[in-house]
């Protein structure tokens, strides 16, 4: 099991020519230093702290590199810094960079430029910001060395800076930190394996890195989740933005790409046949699918109304719409990550109990529904968000809700998710969505179980005890007291639903056999190597 300590990190049609005529030019098969991969969605976002999407922060751990990473062991170890030290009983901690790492400009990496980008994430990050209530001073001595005073010590702060996703603690230069939080940074410099080819970015089409040659990996450890070495052996990465997975799944079997990240259920089974594929999870854990409700307007506001949906919820349909009939790729879930120590089945009968449609029609009455419109916004060209909006637009039409289906691709959905207007202003009602599995591990970095109201993640569930427990788990004196309050937690937001958890399912990747050494965790490009 895993200690709390370190817990912090914590379509297409079935038959499928290989050849598929009707797919555009691709470039001749890959050669042995080019790595061609179909993602999971468009990059739209650059900005890895004001998104939360997966896309973006893939992309993040191409370009940047973090003080620590996280071993799958949820343990951080040293990336960029060399060392640290803790005085006056916890409250002063000195982090120390390791000499050579520079940017892509070709500066090096200083303490002010970590101090300005922790400074900005500590304002998005969930665990950042439970952080910033224990500094009361982030400071550059010189150039080499940072230094937090801490009004109080925070056990969990080497685990915070190497927060896996959303968002991670990644190093920008000083100009580029000082992007006001809340705007989207306008240049792509870090000092990670990868720079990003800006010349050749075209959004929907195509997204290229090519190696640094410049990198300075740690020389510390071996390569598991962010930790360790990140050795590069591609000088050139291309995503090809394709949304037609029968196109792309053609396109791997032909060997024009190497890598199609997310294939759908029908055509994992097709690649399967090709002795030269290989099917296998991206992540060991599970990954989670929630049912996202906008607290600020009716009809979602009423927490009655969010309660309602409840017995009509079947989390079976939404996995099986993503992974398939096969049982083994999915598993039910509550709150937190299934396959670690907090997840249990504390207060979830409104999900666990029998399913029924009329019960749930019964409870929108009692909540006074009475055809008030709601808009669900989803989109179509990434699987399990797509998979699970289509599910959730069947449940809310037999429910007999006003409902407006909206779908575009991925990126617009990402981006009006954050408006915060009535509908006839282009707002939303309800959304799916999915996160990585060591997103929910704990309540640390779990978006969507914060309860700040405007602060929160998109949907701004304003949840007073929900940030209570949150404030008493991280001072819990041991493991114990932290799973009772974690439970405690699980059964509050079924409570008061700040979403829906629709299950959590194994998501599976489609990669050549040739391509060895895959660091397993998400779409990760360090390591991994052809022969």
């Amino acid at each position: 099991m895993i200690g709390r300590r370190h817990l912090l990190g914590a379509a297409g049609t079935a038959g499928i020519a290989p050849f598929a005529g009707s797919r555009p030019a691709l470039a001749q098969p890959a050669g042995a230093r080019v790595l061609k991969m179909v993602p999971q969605a468009n990059l739209t976002s650059l900005d890895p702290v004001w998104t939360t999407a997966n896309i973006t922060r893939n992309h993040g751990y191409m370009v940047y590199d973090n003080l620590y990473g996280m071993d799958a062991g949820f343990r951080p170890q040293p990336q960029l810094a060399e060392g640290h030290v803790v005085e006056d009983d916890g409250k002063r901690v000195v982090i120390t960079l390791r000499q050579g790492p520079k940017f892509h400009d070709g500066e090096p990496v200083r303490a002010a430029d970590c101090v300005a980008s922790l400074n900005r994430w500590m304002k998005r990050s969930p665990v950042a910001q439970k952080l910033a209530e224990f500094v009361d001073e982030l400071s550059a001595p010189d150039d080499r060395r940072i230094q937090f005073r801490l009004n109080r010590p925070f056990p969990f702060l080497f685990s915070a800076l190497a927060q896996v996703s959303n968002s991670p603690a990644f190093v920008m230069p000083e100009r580029v930190a000082k992007t006001d939080p809340f705007q989207q940074i306008r240049e792509t410099v870090g000092s990670g394996p990868f720079r990003f080819k800006r010349d050749e970015f075209n959004s929907g089409s195509l997204v290229v890195y090519e190696r640094n040659p410049d990198y300075s990996p740690t020389p510390a450890g071996t390569p598991s989740l962010t930790a360790g070495p990140k050795i590069v052996h591609f000088d050139r990465v291309e995503w090809q933005i394709i949304t037609d997975a029968s196109t792309a799944a053609a396109a791997l079997q032909a060997g024009e790409i190497d890598w199609f990240e997310q294939p759908p259920p029908e055509i994992q089974q097709l690649l399967r046949r090709n002795r030269a594929l290989s099917v296998e999870p991206v992540d060991p854990l599970p990954l989670l699918g929630i049912l996202r409700f906008n607290h600020l307007f009716e009809p979602f506001k009423d927490k009655r109304m969010r309660q309602s949906i409840l017995p009509a919820v079947d989390q079976a349909d939404f996995m099986q719409a993503i992974v398939g009939t096969d049982p083994g790729l999915w598993e039910r879930s509550g709150i937190f990550t299934p396959g670690t120590p907090l997840a249990s089945d504390v207060g979830m009968e409104p999900l666990y109990g029998p399913r029924s449609l009329d019960r749930a029609k019964a409870l929108m009455k009692e909540a006074g529904y009475t055809n008030q419109p709601m808009r669900l916004l989803g989109p179509t060209d990434i699987l399990a968000p797509s998979a699970m909006t289509q599910v959730g637009a069947d449940l809310v039409r037999r429910l007999g809700y006003n409902a407006d289906i909206v779908l575009t691709d991925w990126g617009t959905t990402v981006q009006r998710r954050t408006s915060k207007e009535t509908l006839d202003k282009g707002g939303w009602s309800m959304t799916f969505t999915s996160f990585s599995s060591f997103d929910f591990v704990d309540p640390s970095a779990h978006f969507p179980l914060r309860g700040n109201g405007a602060n929160a993640w998109p949907g701004w569930p304003d949840i007073p005890e929900l940030e209570r427990l949150r404030n008493e788990w991280f001072v819990a004196p041991n493991p114990e007291e932290a799973k009772r309050i974690a439970g405690q937690m699980q059964r509050v937001a079924m409570e008061e639903v700040p979403y829906v958890p629709v299950g959590a399912y194994k998501s599976l990747t489609g990669i050549r056999r040739d391509l060895r050494d895959r660091v397993p965790g998400f779409a990760i490009f360090w390591n991994l190597k052809r022969g």
